[in-house]
């Protein structure tokens, strides 16, 4: 059986490159036949005609089809290799754009940090990196990439955004580690700066969903304090510098004792958001001497 065939009960077919075959070799005899007919008379010529053009219009437009496919088939490839060349174009691009967006951030928050490092001129300051924090949300304590080489040591506050973050709790060679003050063991005393009046500001993490956290032990007899008011270390702390930022008067209320009001306070800081920090180097006892 010949292998173009099929077996018997199925479709008979031949494979396209067979067709073409048999299809060129026709014409080439045809086209022979024709170059002969010199020698025969003109009725077999004109059977001849009859014969020949059919299959000579038949092999052109098989040409034509198969010259229109090869063409496709290129202008196919190239618009393959053109979209993949757009595919790796927009990869490069979307990287880029990528880094830019994070250039811009780090942009935005070196300047934040260096306004912040002129409104406290009068101290020495080093730069810090985050490098790890805490479980949660909330940058209560975290990891800088700086250390006792660079000079920090203990009780060493820490500020960003605007104001105080925090102070060093713990120190290594090249990393120290910072409890902020919305830790919930962080305890600041604080002053209001309109008034001078002191109070104490602790730490509540379950507060800062709110962006929150509290003030107590203030005396204000005058009723001066209001909502707004600055809030910021004051002189008799023994471990923070004094006049940092902590924040702003939230809200005030009248404790039961009549003699002191407790209320919240918003942070200075965006503890959700920190990144870089700077380092007061200048300890409280030294200020003080």
């Amino acid at each position: 059986m010949s292998p173009v065939l099929k077996r018997r009960g199925e479709k008979f077919t031949i494979p396209g490159k067979y067709l073409l075959l048999i299809l060129t070799i026709l014409c080439v005899l045809l086209m022979l036949v024709t170059f002969g007919t010199d020698v025969f008379n003109r009725p077999l010529n004109t059977i001849v005609g009859y014969a020949v053009v059919p299959f000579q219009q038949g092999i052109g437009k098989v040409g034509s089809w198969l010259s229109s496919r090869s063409e496709e088939l290129v202008q196919i490839r190239t618009l393959l290799e053109e979209n993949a060349r757009l595919k790796e174009e927009v990869a490069a691009l979307t990287e880029e754009n990528t880094l830019l967006q994070q250039d811009k951030y780090e942009l935005n928050e070196l300047r934040e940090l260096m306004a912040l490092s002129e409104q406290y001129g009068e101290y020495h300051k080093v730069g810090a990196r985050i490098i790890g924090r805490d479980s949660g949300n909330w940058f209560s304590s975290f990891l800088i990439d700086k250390g006792t080489e660079d000079g920090l040591a203990l009780d060493m506050n820490v500020i960003a955004g605007g104001g105080l973050v925090g102070r060093i709790t713990s120190v290594g060679p090249n990393w120290a580690k910072v409890t902020s003050i919305i830790s919930d063991n962080s305890n600041v005393s604080g002053m209001t700066l309109s008034t001078g009046d002191n109070l104490m500001v602790s730490g509540d993490l379950k507060l800062m969903a709110d962006g929150c956290i509290t003030f107590s032990q203030l005396m204000d007899s005058q009723n001066a304090v209001v909502e707004g008011d600055k809030v910021v270390t004051s002189d008799i702390s023994d471990k923070f510098l004094p006049n940092i930022l902590i924040g702003y008067i939230n809200s005030i209320s009248r404790d039961s004792n009549n003699l002191t009001k407790s209320g919240l306070i918003t942070p200075a800081v965006d503890f959700e958001h920190l990144s870089e920090v700077l380092v007061i180097t200048d300890m409280k006892q030294s200020v003080g001497e």
